[in-house]
């Protein structure tokens, strides 16, 4: 494989991994904002309006900045009814496939969240409840998000060109 290829494989798998595993630790920080939510609404009898918004935002962010680490790791949903009894160069090849697919899908995905998130920031869109948070944050997060996952998918789909041809890139 070029090595512009080699390089970009390791650089956004470098990025996925990095990003993903703070993702990851952001569940802590979701459980920390439900744990208080529930000691003042249960203990001192004062309940916080933000907190399970708050916790719905971090694991939405968790899970949009989590998918690329998710498609490294190829933990993501996968039909293993036949896939599993393929080789390795039919699974890389037909990857190739669904990653072509994908791609587009994501093209889609990206295009319809920087529109939102232009929306969010043109006229200072906010949630409709009693916190009232703007919504731009998230909408950044989630731009970001599908980004990384479709730079991660241009990876995978390098990695599995390279092992249809019987090349490993790591």
């Amino acid at each position: 494989m070029p090595k512009f290829i080699v390089a970009y494989v390791k650089y956004v798998d470098y990025v996925s991994t990095k990003l993903g595993r703070l993702a990851m630790y952001t569940i802590f920080i979701m459980t920390g904002v439900l744990l208080l939510g529930s000691i003042t609404r249960n203990i001192l009898n004062m309940p916080l309006s933000w907190t399970v918004e708050m916790a719905q935002f971090i694991l939405t962010g968790y899970y949009f900045i989590g998918g690329a680490y998710s498609m490294q790791l190829k933990e993501h949903v996968r039909m293993d009814l036949l896939y599993d009894h393929w080789s390795i160069k039919t699974r890389a090849k037909v990857d190739m496939v669904t990653n072509f697919f994908l791609f587009f899908y994501l093209i889609t995905l990206f295009i319809g969240s920087i529109s939102s998130t232009m929306y969010a920031i043109e006229y200072g869109q906010r949630n409709f409840s009693q916190w009232n948070p703007s919504m731009i944050p998230i909408k950044i997060i989630m731009v970001i998000g599908i980004l990384l996952m479709l730079l991660q998918t241009i990876s995978t789909f390098f990695k599995d060109m390279a092992t249809a041809r019987g090349i490993e890139i790591s």
